[in-house]
């Protein structure tokens, strides 16, 4: 709900504030049925999917777990993108875009916590860490802030930079991000939570994280930045206040997780995801960090799902 009233809410004032009717949108779900959010708010769409007529952008939203029920569904995206409209996503959307065969070798914005999901299910799509990703075909936003951001540039190729700056000031938007901007990704702190990770630390991690599935040995991540094993654990302790092992395995564990969480992956095939090459540490090292094994996890994540009808999380 929150991605979807992000869009619209900024094209409807820029319409009020350029006393101009630049902007209209129409709701559409693939059946043409009331649609229930996350947050158990219902929407009405004005047209399904089929019965679709000509636009200028269709932009997806979903959560990354969300099937076509239609096996039609796919092919009509797909004619849809031929006869010219833009095709995007935001946040979960970029599961069912994929899904549909319209993207080939797109880049797309994907949110940091579908990252790991997407990356299994989709190992040939280039994936982008920036806030929104806009080409001639295609346009994605990792979540419902980067959304805004969409519309801001909308707004600002139609009417000007004057009406998106307004726009933005109107909704204490601070800033207009365009492509280019990485997304902000939570970090975990047992020291200082106001203190930034250094230079050192974010490349550490950033190397770390290259290949989940074959992780480096942290002195092969101290080599490669020309320091010793030892002094890269003294940055990591300032940094973080953990040792990079604890660190790696936390990181190790998130993208696990995600994978459980959207994917029906066998347990084995997660573990070996993240570099485990037997399933029995890896349910352990996960037991230790969210308090239940994986089959637990995705068995409460699933019943969540289908009594509360929650994308888990929802972003």
């Amino acid at each position: 709900m929150a991605c979807l009233t992000s869009v619209i809410e900024p094209l409807r004032a820029a319409n009020e504030i350029s006393n101009a009717h630049m902007f209209e949108w129409i709701l559409i779900s693939e059946d043409a049925k009331k649609v229930i959010s996350s947050a158990g708010i219902g929407f009405d769409p004005d047209v399904g999917l089929r019965d679709v007529g000509d636009l200028d952008y269709l932009i997806l939203l979903s959560a990354p777990t969300a099937r076509f029920t239609d096996r039609r569904s796919a092919a009509q995206l797909r004619l849809i993108d031929r006869h010219g409209t833009i095709l995007g996503a935001i946040s979960g959307g970029v599961f069912p875009l994929v899904r549909s065969g319209v993207v080939l070798k797109d880049r797309l914005s994907v949110h940091w916590c579908y990252e790991a999901a997407f990356a299994a299910e989709f190992p040939e799509i280039p994936r982008s860490d920036e806030v929104i990703e806009i080409s001639t075909q295609r346009i994605t936003a990792s979540g419902a802030a980067a959304a805004f951001d969409v519309a801001l540039n909308l707004i600002q190729t139609a009417l000007g930079g004057d009406v998106a700056n307004e726009v933005a000031c109107w909704f204490q938007h601070p800033m207009m991000r365009k492509a280019g901007v990485r997304q902000t990704l939570p970090v975990r702190h047992t020291i200082d939570p106001d203190t930034d990770l250094s230079p050192i630390v974010s490349r550490a991690i950033k190397i770390f994280a290259e290949d989940l599935s074959n992780p480096a040995a942290v002195a092969d991540v101290a080599e490669r930045l020309n320091i010793t094993p030892r002094h890269l654990e003294r940055r990591f302790k300032q940094s973080t206040g953990q040792n990079p092992t604890r660190y790696f395995r936390h990181l190790r564990m998130q993208a696990a997780r995600q994978i459980v969480m959207y994917t029906n992956d066998a347990i084995a095939d997660v573990a070996a995801a993240v570099g485990y090459a037997n399933a029995k540490p890896f349910v352990k090292h996960y037991r230790s960090a969210f308090g239940l094994t994986p089959q637990e996890d995705r068995k409460r994540i699933n019943l969540y799902r289908v009594e509360s009808n929650l994308p888990v999380p929802s972003v």
